[in-house]
């Protein structure tokens, strides 16, 4: 029943890749569903031994385990019954026994799959069993989230059961300097972020240079003593890692690759991105140049090509070369086209600052490259920061498949079962829920116009409101949260909302977000890995109820959102309002969108099932799109490596 363990090798080819797909749809048909729940009944049957158990000997037995896993001399049974223990010090500890399904969870992950659990079902709790099986085995445990806050939370939260169990649990995050991160690395298990990991694990490879193995450091070691960049190191290895919400870890944000640089003064190039500017405005569209909305491409016309020539002539420098000039203003052009204030990035403190399209968070140590981000400041003429110089690139993908175990957990996998496979040779287990799911999904309502859409939502948002049940309301761009806060203003509708200009106060904001007649509108951050929990009197008002004002590139971002309502069998309701002029059937499917279009003259709903599927072609036709480029960054940074690369394989 386990699954392969992630490899770093390039992805199959030919014959190897239909083998390797051949042997996923194998995968998928095995009931490891049905085994890790008939495996958990076993951990639950150890239950009336272990809560029998004063502290005392409890404490003795988990001294037991930890010498028996860090001597690798365990049996199957002594698995399930040192989860039993885990479960019984976590109710100890916390006042919480993980239920059979989180249990199921646990175990799932500690075979090496992506367990998907509902929203609310307590993945932060479920990783502690296997969390600490490998602490015992003392070669270290990374647990990688999203962000900072989680990273500390979790760790701080769930310490109390690693400290019963004679193991010391630490967080990384941001600040943290060199010798700080240190003490957390050695830990036996270690919280963080995927960003801050993998960010340490470039620093430590670079510390070490030409170093290319574990017996070249050693080696060194011993001949040159603390000048060999051994000393330097903050990292102990890739051992083992547990990634919660997967799904976003290692697949929404591979695309980007996580890249050490450092300052390159240049104050003619700074010049040259200004000047790149103003020759894109006196360049006409479709004349000059043409726009793929679909792939966010610039493209000069022949024509264009002249017209630049004469424009970059009285300029001179780097404008008498042909290539440079047309680069820089194909920059300039896509930053005016594709990337847009308070959707792609914000503006703070005079500077550009990413926002991160699939969480809706900002990113202020990250900058787009190829002399983008430099564009986009130049077109929002704030402070140009010089270009970077590379010191170190990879890709996430890359990164986790070093790991010598790799886990993870998410609420939303299924949709990316292939791709989990294919990446990271992670099988998807469906753990079932602790009770139902009532959650009512209510049908797509479909506007023509942007503008009937918004007014149809603000209608909604009142009608539940005077039920008194709490509304969530999902954007796509901190530019349409704040469209909709402005309306919901004009009618006297007081709200909360919660995006990248806002975030300080995300987890507080999400939390009380189930409150009686309580509005909430977020971008997609909405808080992941914070539950909402319904206030007195909600349940029988019908719960928590959840608009979507967009339907995503990825459905498993719609299923994350419409998550957020109908948590551990609460009721609620969930409902997605978009038009045609939305962004994901207006650059994924045009052609169909004009087409729906022009069948329904009025500007009104729109109720034909061809309207309705056009939502789901686009949504699809994204998918792949998306999977095609993630493939593409991964097969790039396999031929960095090969060629270019500093890292060896050890």
């Amino acid at each position: 029943m386990l699954s392969q363990r992630a490899s770093s090798k390039e992805l199959p080819k030919g014959i190897d890749s239909a083998w390797h797909a051949a042997m996923g749809f194998a995968a998928r048909l095995n009931k490891r569903k049905e085994f890790f729940l008939e495996r958990a009944e076993k951990v639950l049957s150890w239950d009336k031994h272990f809560s029998n158990m004063p502290d005392s000997k409890l404490r003795q037995s988990a001294r037991e385990f930890r010498d028996l896993f860090r001597l690798a001399k365990e049996a199957p049974e002594d698995l399930e019954r040192a989860f039993a223990l885990v479960r019984e010090v976590a109710f100890r500890q916390l006042g919480e026994k993980p239920y059979h399904v989180q249990v199921a969870g646990a175990l799932a992950i500690e075979a090496g799959c992506i367990a998907e659990m509902a929203t609310g079902e307590g993945k932060t709790l479920t990783a502690t069993m296997p969390a600490t099986i490998h602490g015992w085995r003392g070669r270290g445990c990374h647990v990688l989230t999203t962000n900072d806050y989680l990273a500390k939370r979790d760790a701080e939260w769930m310490n109390k059961v690693y400290g019963f169990c004679n193991l010391r649990a630490a967080h990384v995050e941001g600040a943290m300097e060199p010798p700080e991160r240190r003490m957390a690395y050695q830990a036996d298990i270690t919280y963080g972020t995927n960003k801050e990991v993998a960010a340490d694990f470039l620093r430590d490879r670079l510390a070490l240079g030409r170093l290319r193995s574990l017996s070249s450091a050693l080696l060194a070691k011993i001949a040159d003593g603390s000048g060999s960049g051994t000393d330097r190191l903050v990292m102990r290895g890739l051992h083992y890692a547990i990634v919660d919400e997967a799904d976003s870890v290692l697949i929404d944000e591979a695309v980007t690759p996580l890249i050490i640089s450092g300052e390159a003064p240049n104050p003619q190039q700074v010049e040259a991105f200004e000047q790149a500017v103003d020759l894109a405005e006196d360049l006409q569209h479709e004349r000059d140049y043409t726009t793929n909305d679909r792939y966010r491409e610039v493209k000069l016309t022949d024509q264009g090509m002249v017209r630049l020539g004469e424009l970059a002539e009285p300029l001179g420098g780097i404008w008498h070369g042909r290539r440079r000039r047309e680069e820089m203003v194909s920059q300039a052009l896509t930053a005016r086209h594709y990337f847009l204030r308070d959707k792609q990035y914000i503006i703070n403190d005079e500077k550009v600052v990413i926002v991160d399209e699939f969480t809706g968070r900002l990113m202020p140590d990250r900058e787009w490259r190829d002399g983008l981000h430099q564009a986009v400041s130049a077109k929002e003429k704030v402070e140009i920061q010089p270009p970077k110089d590379t010191y170190a690139r990879i890709s996430f993908q890359r990164f986790f498949r070093m790991y010598r175990q790799l886990a993870g957990m998410t609420g939303t996998a299924t949709e990316a079962t292939r791709e989990f496979w294919q990446i990271y040779n992670l099988p998807v287990v469906v753990i079932p829920t602790n009770k139902p799911c009532i959650r009512e999904q209510w049908p797509q309502r479909i506007l023509k116009r942007a503008e009937s859409k918004w007014s149809l939502i603000v209608s909604e948002i009142r009608h539940i409101h005077e039920q008194g049940r709490p509304v969530l309301i999902g954007t796509r761009s901190v530019r349409a949260s704040e469209y909709l806060s402005q309306l919901l203003i004009e009618q006297g509708l007081v709200h909360e909302v919660l995006n990248a200009t806002r975030h300080a106060e995300e987890a507080q904001i999400v939390a009380g977000a189930g409150q009686e007649g309580k509005i909430t509108v977020a971008t997609n951050m909405a808080g992941r890995g914070t539950d909402i929990k319904l206030g007195r009197g909600i349940t029988e008002k019908g719960g928590l109820h959840v608009i979507a004002t967009e339907r995503h590139e990825s459905g498993r971002v719609d299923r994350q959102l419409y998550g957020r309502a109908g948590r551990q069998g609460d009721p609620g309701s969930c409902q997605a309002i978009v038009s045609l002029e939305d962004e994901l059937v207006c650059r994924h499917l045009p052609f169909l969108t004009s087409a729906v279009s022009k069948r329904h003259g009025e500007d009104g709903e729109i109720v034909s099932k061809f309207a309705k599927r056009v939502f789901s072609f686009a949504q699809l036709r994204a998918q792949r799109m998306a999977l095609s480029q993630r493939k593409g960054v991964l097969r790039s940074d396999d031929w960095l490596d090969e060629y270019l690369g500093f890292a060896g394989k050890e």
